[in-house]
């Protein structure tokens, strides 16, 4: 369903409200990965507030759509994403990185209604979001399975076995966004193992391929609605976005890829995201 401008300002408040859930999260654990789930922020409320067919009350539902966050290292943002749409109290959010707390520092689908997969062991996301479209289709179903990688973890192997595959099955109800915020945990993406030109190698392997500004939640919706109508293929959206985004601090910093904000650094972060500076 396209973004009209009413529901465009909701969107855009909802992000604000998971940015400041995953800067407290990972406050309140003194652990975890701020800079990627910040800039994962806006293509996830899109998905679960505007796009994907679920309901927390009827979370079996065959016929839901499904999504996989294959670095799942950045699992704040789908846990807000979670509590927002109601799949569990918003106040379990600050037992993040507890000990028995369901919320993992990576998801774990046993642990935690919502969670499709689990995820952390990078590279691994996306060959599991083809088995389940590949379900999908041989169960005649029409759900559609969304995964978000990082560009960081494309250096993995098994993700073009896994893209290779995609194409082979045919699967044009899977649509694969990429996090390019071009920052890993050692540096820039392109200096510890280049992947580069990705649209190039994804169309090379078969795949339909969107590039985006991925904190423009109008291009990340008309990039959904463009990859539906493919058919034959599956589809790679390359955002292109900021890490640590809407923290003024943490922006393009590699050293908040896994690094928890003090509380300083956390009330400054509530203060700029109160703002709202991240969506002008």
């Amino acid at each position: 369903m396209a973004i009209e401008a009413q529901t465009l300002a909701s969107l855009k408040q909802t992000a604000i409200t998971i940015r400041k859930d995953i800067v407290k999260m990972v406050a309140e654990a003194s652990s975890g990965h701020p800079g990627g789930s910040l800039s994962a922020a806006d293509i996830v409320t899109v998905l679960y507030f505007n796009e994907m067919n679920i309901d927390p009350a009827n979370q079996n539902d065959p016929n839901r759509d499904r999504f996989v966050l294959s670095k799942g290292h950045a699992s704040p943002v789908l846990y807000a994403a979670l509590a927002e749409k109601g799949f569990f109290p918003r106040e379990e959010l600050m037992t993040f990185r507890k000990i028995n707390s369901r919320l993992q520092g990576h998801p774990s689908k046993k642990s935690l209604p919502g969670v499709e997969m689990s995820t952390g062991s990078l590279g691994q996301g996306l060959a599991a979001a083809n088995g389940i479209a590949l379900a999908g289709k041989l169960d005649k179903r029409d759900y559609r399975v969304f995964t978000m990688l990082g560009d960081g973890e494309i250096q993995e192997g098994m993700i073009w076995e896994a893209a290779m595959a995609a194409d082979h099955f045919k699967l044009d109800n899977l649509t694969a966004f990429l996090d390019y915020n071009h920052l890993q945990i050692d540096g820039n993406v392109e200096d510890i193992m280049n992947p580069a030109p990705v649209d190039d190698k994804f169309r090379a392997f078969g795949w339909h391929v969107i590039i985006i500004d991925g904190h423009d939640m109008k291009q990340i919706d008309d990039a959904i609605q463009e990859a539906k109508q493919i058919k034959g293929k599956p589809t790679m959206i390359i955002a292109n976005t900021i890490k640590g985004k809407g923290i003024s601090y943490m922006e393009n910093q590699v050293g908040w890829h896994g690094t928890a904000p003090n509380k300083e650094q956390l009330q400054q972060a509530l203060e700029e995201l109160n703002g709202g500076k991240q969506n002008d």
